[in-house]
């Protein structure tokens, strides 16, 4: 903020005058808490939720305190409505309003301007904030924050009714992002447990949820009798014209992060992929060698035609198999997939692809693996759609805090 920056770029109609310059601690009561002493289970498990750094935003805690605790120990209390500022370690920066009456440990300041929408004028100016007060004082990332550097940060303050209109404005812009969230949760949950249930667990020959008019058993077949397969290389980078105006995908490890591909982080020219090949969509791409695979197999299916690296493996269906279904199915196997075929090199993680193709999965009649592939795309693309609006919030809202706020 300058000297003459008095006024935010974007405000609600009626209001003109210049925000004031005022030190944090002098707008709004603060201190922090304690804990009490670890070694003495008279002071926990009682009726007082604890808060810790990590839980500002909660609505729960973890630990409870009982009354000795509290009276015994420089833990304070902190009523629903007031700021909390985490201090300490990997929470540093981060700010909430309290969702809850409780008391508060050493790593968090509690802040009180003794009106909600000047505690919430604060909390959003201070998110807004975060990254210049974590930069200014926690040098390279490392150490903590006090309440006496916060107290002194300089605030630009509005009109008590402009602090209203801006904290209920981000308010309920805060209540949209978290009923997307929450549906988004929710399908990715729901889209788990269907994964579960319409796959056979292992030993069983159907799922436990099928489509009606499907009654035969599915049957056992190898993957190297479902598909095709094939692969990669890079291009030299040392000759730029592989890559110049490059317009044809190209895809490495980095792009395999959700479980559709459209575009690439990399492309490359008709030069590049002159000895490639490209492989239509609808193929499936699984990540073979990377990092990654300490945790999990990345897979995705091709939504436009594409060339791959070498850490890449390209799987394309024959016609008793749909690439919709076998998608779901190694997302659905993902783990027992990567403990049967992971394995650790000296330097970077791997598939034993070679054993892979010969591993063997129960299957269904294709239209049942056309219905099964249809349910879960038009699943997935819900997904996608909500993740899309949650995005578009998020980034709106970011956008705003930087204009609405000095």
């Amino acid at each position: 903020m300058t000297e003459q920056a008095k006024v935010p770029a974007i405000r609600f109609a009626g209001f003109t005058d210049p925000w004031e310059q005022r030190k944090l601690g002098e707008l709004a009561l603060t201190y922090s808490g304690g804990t009490p002493s670890a070694g003495n289970s008279a002071y926990y498990g009682g009726e007082i939720p604890f808060i810790r750094s990590a839980e500002i935003d909660c609505d729960s805690t973890e630990l409870s305190l009982t009354v000795a605790g509290l009276n015994n120990s420089s833990a304070k209390l902190v009523d629903k409505g007031m700021v909390l500022y985490a201090m300490y370690g990997a929470t540093s920066g981060e700010v909430a309003i309290s969702k809850i009456k409780g008391a508060i440990n050493q790593a968090i300041l509690a802040m009180d301007a003794s009106d909600m929408a000047a505690n919430r004028f604060i909390a959003y100016w201070l998110r807004r904030q975060k990254k210049s007060i974590t930069e200014t004082f926690l040098q390279g990332g490392q150490g903590n924050l006090s309440g006496a550097i916060i107290k002194e940060l300089g605030i630009p303050q509005p009109s008590l009714d402009e602090q209203r209109q801006i904290g209920s404005f981000f308010s309920n812009l805060d209540d949209l992002i978290t009923l997307h969230q929450r549906k988004y949760d929710k399908l990715v949950i729901f889209k788990k447990s269907m994964l579960e249930k319409m796959f056979p667990k292992d030993g069983e020959s159907v799922p436990e949820i099928r489509f009606a008019g499907f009654t035969d058993p599915w049957e056992q077949r190898k993957l190297e009798n479902l598909a095709s397969f094939g692969g990669g290389h890079t291009p030299s980078m040392a000759d730029a014209s592989n890559y110049v105006d490059g317009k044809i995908l190209w895809v490495t490890s980095q792009d395999v992060k959700q479980h559709y591909i459209e575009n690439t982080t990399t492309m490359i020219s008709e030069k590049g992929a002159a000895t490639l090949t490209l492989y239509p969509s609808d193929s499936i791409v699984i990540v073979a060698r990377s990092g990654i695979l300490r945790h999990t197999i990345p897979v995705a299916k091709l939504r436009k035609p594409a060339t791959v690296n070498q850490d890449i493996k390209v799987i394309q269906t024959v016609d008793s198999c749909d690439s919709s279904w076998l998608l779901q199915y190694f997302i659905a196997s993902n783990k027992t997939l990567l403990r049967e075929y992971g394995k650790t090199g000296t330097t970077v993680e791997s598939i034993d692809f070679a054993k892979m193709k010969s591993t063997a999965l129960m299957v269904p009649y294709i239209e049942e693996q056309q219905a099964i592939g249809s349910f879960f795309s038009r699943l997935d693309n819900l997904i996608t759609l909500h993740q899309r609006k949650l995005e578009l919030l998020q980034n709106i809202k970011k956008s705003l805090l930087d204009k609405m706020f000095v």
